[in-house]
């Protein structure tokens, strides 16, 4: 017997968009008919008139258990960064049913014994359904990274890796951040396994070497401020690391993606590898959509930066075609927010807070700048807020789907929603850079595998329904740009 009817909505499926009744039964999608062939007695009828059914949104990218740990670093004391529970609270509220985390490769042990304990926090308080990648790094040693099989194996097959250390310790010494760079001689090896094995590997790509060099110029020249960050990570960081990396992916053979391009030059490198049949892919954020460098000499300026900085104008407005002519492949947010007051303490280039608190209005947004604004296809706007997620990482058509055999993890959208963002609206924290921006079109009800989330603008779901989702990546996505 049928469970739930969502009926009278424009339904994305992967067929197309149509006029469908979806039936869940249990946790999956079971059908999605014509009007009016599905029995209703007994069943529970959602009615979607006049609003858009999407597939669950996927937050490809969330450091959430990491600001649990022990010694995890705070600005501000008594203002706690957010864990588990609070990003997956506003990924549902925002329609984004499935989240993926990130943890760090132990180097003794049982790897994915290690993974899972850097993860346990989301046990018991996820509103979502989770993941998380695997991140490799200088500390890591040979045999770690000759056994990322196993980590494969226990159905973590995305590896994270950054190209730079993010900041020096003061501006002149080097040193590791607590999850630091990884060097040329480990990279390749790490593609070279995760190639053998079908993983994909995710980049965060500076030129470390000139990022440095940045901190010093900007030390001694007086533009230490914190508005000068982009001066820092610059266009040209971005793009002498992307080109190195995909010249080790072209000689390994490794399917990659860039995590939060920010300028046109990568995303210049990532077309070019693209149209020479090189299975790569980028992610931009909801925040490097929405803002450009210009913003940060706000007195509050601080509140627009996460790593790499935001760039120029004309770098926005090239991710955006990038997005729409889909060399760039998913939408992400990098969230890891706290308070304002913790998000505004530092002041300079070196102490300015990354993450971002845009998880639960990247749906939203992305329909109305996307779909709304810009044309859009609802198709493509499912694409790049789900189901290109699900297909590199391994989740699809269990996630980023609404099709038979899916689960049912749903966001319907009301387009007639028109107003001006406002603080009551959100449900994460006491700031937003979003605040005030006009939204037309918002997900007002949320399903995660059929247990109801979010009905009609209210939480009903609880943090102990979301689990942990074990993901296999499809040879195809790694052979050519499958999307």
């Amino acid at each position: 017997m049928l469970d739930t009817i969502i009926k009278g909505g424009q339904v994305v499926t992967p067929g197309g968009v149509g006029n469908w009744d979806v039936a869940v039964q249990g946790e999956k999608i079971v059908a999605v008919a014509l009007p009016g062939v599905l029995p209703e007695e007994g069943v529970k009828i959602i009615d979607a008139s006049g609003r858009i059914v999407v597939p669950g949104g996927i937050e490809p990218h969330a450091h959430a258990a990491a600001n649990v740990q022990p010694g995890a670093q705070r600005m501000v004391e008594d203002t706690p960064n957010a864990g588990p529970i609070d990003h997956s609270l506003g990924a549902i509220w925002g329609g984004t049913t499935t989240v993926i985390d990130f943890a760090p490769v132990p180097n003794e042990g049982d790897l994915a014994a290690g993974i899972h304990d850097f993860i346990a926090p989301w046990i018991g308080n996820a509103y979502t359904d989770y993941s998380t990648h695997c991140i490799y790094r200088n500390s890591n040693t040979p045999d770690a990274i000759s056994r990322y099989k196993e980590l494969l194996d226990a159905g973590f097959p995305s590896i994270k890796i950054f190209t730079t250390d993010i900041r020096p310790s003061d501006g002149v010494t080097r040193s590791l951040t607590p999850i630091g760079k990884i060097d040329a001689g480990r990279l390749q090896d790490v593609m070279s396994q995760i190639a053998r094995h079908g993983g994909v590997l995710a980049v965060h790509g500076e030129d470390d070497e000139l990022v440095m060099y940045n901190y010093l110029l900007a030390q001694q020249r007086g533009l230490w401020d914190w508005h000068n960050v982009h001066m820092i990570h610059s266009k040209t960081v971005e793009d002498l690391a992307f080109r190195s990396v995909l010249r080790l992916a072209e000689q390994t053979e490794v399917g990659l993606y860039f995590v939060h391009v920010t300028a046109k030059e990568g995303l210049d490198a990532i077309s070019e590898a693209r149209s020479r049949g090189m299975p790569v892919y980028g992610e931009v954020l909801t925040l490097a959509l929405s803002f450009n460098c210009e913003q940060y000499k706000e007195p509050d300026g601080m509140k627009y930066h996460t790593y790499p900085s935001l760039k120029y104008e004309d770098d926005r407005q090239e991710l955006w075609k990038g997005l729409l002519r889909q060399d760039l492949t998913f939408t992400a947010t990098d969230s890891s927010f706290t308070t304002y007051l913790d998000k505004i303490a530092g002041r300079n280039v070196m102490d300015v807070r990354g993450g971002n608190i845009g998880i639960e209005i990247r749906m939203g947004l992305n329909y109305t700048e996307g779909v709304v604004k810009r044309g859009m296809s609802l198709e493509h706007f499912a694409a790049t807020t789900s189901t290109n997620a699900a297909k590199l990482l391994g989740m699809y058509p269990q996630k980023g789907a609404i099709s038979v055999g899916s689960d049912a993890d749903i966001a319907i959208i009301d387009p007639s929603v028109k107003k001006a963002l406002s603080m009551s609206d959100l449900h994460l924290r006491d700031y937003s850079p979003w605040e005030g921006w006009e939204v037309e079109g918002w997900p007002t009800t949320v399903m995660l595998r059929g247990n109801m989330m979010v009905d009609n603008g209210q939480l009903v779901g609880s943090p102990d329904v979301g689990k942990l989702i074990h993901r296999k990546i499809t040879p195809s996505v790694l052979q050519r740009p499958a999307f």
